[in-house]
This record gives structure tokens, sequence and C-alpha cells, in this order.
């Protein structure tokens, strides 16, 4: 027979997901309310504000959409391109590789560009590949985990008015811990999750959405039989393919109408709240200061450890960073090591990395000074069972200089 739920101690520093916030946590566990109370209706009115905060827009639709922050992606894409549709996705990791594939899905026209992996596009790349594919859609992570690199955006939305296109960001590891500036910059479409920088569990992706976006998703609106007022008729453009993702119909369920189309997930909204709440009280530029702050001490930490550093620093995240594994370990092993004997997990990699660089995260509720020493005090001591030579708390005293500074 089963028992209750009870997990080990874990401290979660790789690169997503991290422990939740207690605040946040205690929030989830407030009684549920049904979806149209009034006082529920009014919790969803505030959860748009502050995310409004969070993503700096002054943009009407910004809201919740109920999944993982993949499920925020694919509702961005899938409500953006119709068959056909030219895309352009600048690739600089997997991430990348995740918006073709559902653009793909989504039966669009895809064009990519690639960097190695580790370096970033300039604006000139971006541009010059704009005017070549001359896509409807410009879609573009900001932060992608699987590289820790964080690519310039601020150029990219004149770049995109200039030529008539949308621009999509994928903001799911960054927002929170990075600057962000979704007017400021001219951004279309942002989706985010919380589970990275945001301090949260996964389960709810925040989205904002530009005028000139919200028209074209109208413009594919198709309201469910049932639910049609009289005289209504649907958009001329092609129904919208999924339709749990749907954000034309979205918009209407969040918006004035609260027209119904799914059961808020209403525990998740407390939690999405919740962090949005947090990170408005602490001060957008404090909390990224924060993150700043925590992961130049990991970085200067493993440096101190006589560890190399994957990528090119001067554009990487505050919030994780990618560790070569030194010749001789085994990096799994270590990773289990590490996770056994002081309950400490970091994260692997993926494709081309594979094997080759730990990622560690400095984020969200994680992003404090005595998560940082623990960490790599407890990685010295898995290093050593491997005799690779050190310097006795040199990691640890590299962090310390940074607090210190």
């Amino acid at each position: 027979m089963s028992g209750p739920i009870n997990p080990p101690p874990r401290l979660l520093m790789g690169p997503g997901p991290i422990n939740a916030d207690p605040r946040v946590l205690r929030a989830m566990s407030a009684q549920l309310v049904g979806q149209y109370d009034p006082w529920m209706t009014a919790s969803m009115n505030e959860t748009m504000a502050l995310y409004r905060e969070v993503f700096r827009t002054a943009n009407e639709q910004t809201f919740l959409v109920d999944g993982t922050s993949r499920a925020g992606i694919e509702a961005a894409l899938v409500s953006l391109l119709e068959p056909g549709d030219r895309v352009l996705v600048p690739v600089f990791g997997r991430f990348g590789h995740l918006l073709t594939e559902i653009a793909e899905r989504c039966r669009a026209e895809v064009h990519t560009i690639e960097v190695p992996w580790g370096q970033v596009f300039s604006a000139e790349q971006v541009e010059d590949a704009v005017r070549r594919v001359r896509p409807k859609v410009l879609a573009i992570v900001q932060g992608d985990t699987s590289t820790t690199m964080c690519q310039p955006l601020a150029d990219l939305g004149e770049i995109c008015r200039r030529h008539d296109v949308l621009l999509y960001c994928d903001a799911t590891a960054s927002l929170g811990g990075n600057e962000f500036e979704a007017d400021t910059w001219g951004m279309d479409v942002v989706t985010a999750g919380l589970q990275k920088c945001l301090g949260g569990p996964s389960g709810s992706a925040p989205i904002t959405i530009s005028g000139r976006a919200v028209d074209v998703i109208d413009g594919r609106k198709h309201v469910e039989a049932g639910l049609r007022a009289d005289g209504e008729t649907d958009a001329p453009g092609e129904r919208i393919v999924s339709n749990y993702l749907d954000l034309a119909q979205v918009m209407d369920y969040w918006g004035p109408r609260r027209l119904n189309h799914h059961t808020e997930a209403t525990t998740m909204l407390y939690g999405a709240r919740e962090c949005a709440r947090l990170l408005v009280e602490e001060g957008l530029d404090a909390a990224i200061e924060r993150h700043a702050l925590h992961g130049r001490a990991m970085l200067e930490g493993v440096r101190g450890l006589g560890l190399e550093v994957f990528g090119d620093v001067a554009h990487k995240m505050h919030n994780v960073v990618a560790v070569e594994i030194p010749d001789g370990v085994d990096g799994d092993r270590a990773r289990s090591g590490l996770l056994d004997d002081f309950g400490i997990e970091i994260g692997t990699s993926f494709g081309p990395l594979h094997g080759k660089v730990w990622r560690i995260g400095t984020m969200g509720y994680n992003a404090r000074k005595d998560a940082v020493l623990v960490t790599l005090a407890a990685l010295e001591q898995v290093l050593r069972a491997y005799g690779v030579p050190l310097t006795a708390g040199g990691g640890v005293g590299a962090a310390q200089e940074v607090y210190a500074s």
C-alpha cells in the first residue's frame, strides 16, 4: 500500500526546477473557490496586473496559460501561425530547436539560422535573416539553459517593426532574473514559466500579448458552438488548430466576457500570483541584481575550484553556469554522489554538450548566499574523491570574495 507523499530533502541547484519559495507553497495550500466566484475573478484580475509589472508591459492581454512553460510556447505559436506562414527561428541551443519543432507542427514554413552552442546572435545577423526570409513571426529564446547563453533582445523589436514581423520570445528561463523589457524592447508575445527565476513550481505559463498580436489572433477567433451569442460569427482566418491552447478563446475566458473555456487551475493560479507578488514586492531591479550577485559568486566559485566555464561568459545568463567536467571524472556518477551524499542536485546537459558540462543554477528562491556556498563546498568534496587537484576551500573562498566586494 502506498504511503503519503514524503519527498526527500533536496537543494535543487540545477537549471530548473528549483525549490519553490515556501510562501508560494503556502499560497498553493489555500482552499478552492468556484471559477466564477467574484473572489476568484478578482484574483485573476490581480494576477494579470502583477504580471504586467513582471513583464514590464501595459498589455491588457497578460494572463496565465494553464500548463507548463511548454504549453505557453505552444499556445503562442499555434495561435499566431497558420499553415504556410513563414517563421524565422535563430537557434543557439536546445530550446531554439524546440521552437522550430513546434512551428513545424503548426505546418508553418520554418527557416532557421544557427550559431555554435555557447554563442549568441548579433542584431545584424538576425536582421540579415529577416530580410532574406521575410517571415510573419520571428521566434527566439532569451535564455537557453542548455547552453546558459542569454540572447540580447533590445534591438530586435525595432528590426521586426521595420520589416512588419511579429516578435515572439520564450523567456521561460530568464524572466525575473535577467533584464527584460517587453514594451521597451517591442515584444509582441512573451511566455515564461514559474520554475526558474520566478521561484515556483512548474505548471503555469505567464504570457503577455501586444495589441497587434491580439489583432492577428482575434482574426482567427472561432467561438465554440453552445457558447456563441446570437448573431456572432467566426473570424475569417483559419481556426486555431488547438482548442485548449487557443489564445483567442483563452483571452475571452480571462477578459470581461468570462466566456467558459476550461476550468482554471486554481491552485496553480494561487502559486503564480504569489510568485509575481513576491517579485514585485522585492522590486524587479533588486531581484535581477540578486540573481546577478549570486550568479557571479557561483561563477567565480567554480573557477576557484579550478574548473573551466563553457561558452561566451560575457553573454551568460545570471542564473545558470555551465561547468566543464574535468578529465577523469564521470559526470553522471559525480552528480549522483552530490545527490546521495549531500542532497544537492545539479544538472547534466543535452546534445553536443551531454557528458561534457554540468549546469549549476542560482535562481529563484535558491539565488541566495547559503545555497551557493553549500553547493561549492559539496562539489569540492565530490571532486576530491576523483583525485581532482584542488585548492582547499578555493570555491567557497572565491565566492566569499564576490560577496565581500
